[in-house]
């Protein structure tokens, strides 16, 4: 897919000096780029969320975004609370 204009992004992973981004669309996965970490001039790793901007599919601008990758940490770990006092419910039922 040839990407042009901004994008959000979150680093899925970072393997082998490698950076994952994973370019979201209306909150979906859109398309993924990968980057030498070498080629960034910011530290990035996982989770870390991002504004890219793309001229014609390439990638010609990028943004860090930590108050995102806060807030969406907060989220997912929120959730996992969640889903993890209702696991504990349910066992505590079936004693």
């Amino acid at each position: 897919m040839r990407l042009d204009g901004e994008y959000a992004a979150t680093v899925d992973r970072v393997v082998e000096g490698i950076a994952i981004f994973l370019i979201e669309g209306d909150e979906q996965p859109l398309d993924e780029r990968h980057v030498p970490v070498g080629e960034l001039s910011i530290d990035v790793s996982e989770g870390d969320r991002f504004r890219l901007e793309f001229d014609d599919g390439a990638l010609v601008g990028i943004e860090s975004r930590p108050e995102e990758a806060a807030d969406r940490r907060k989220r997912f770990r929120e959730r996992f609370e969640r889903l993890s006092r209702r696991l504990d419910d349910e066992d505590a039922d079936r004693r």
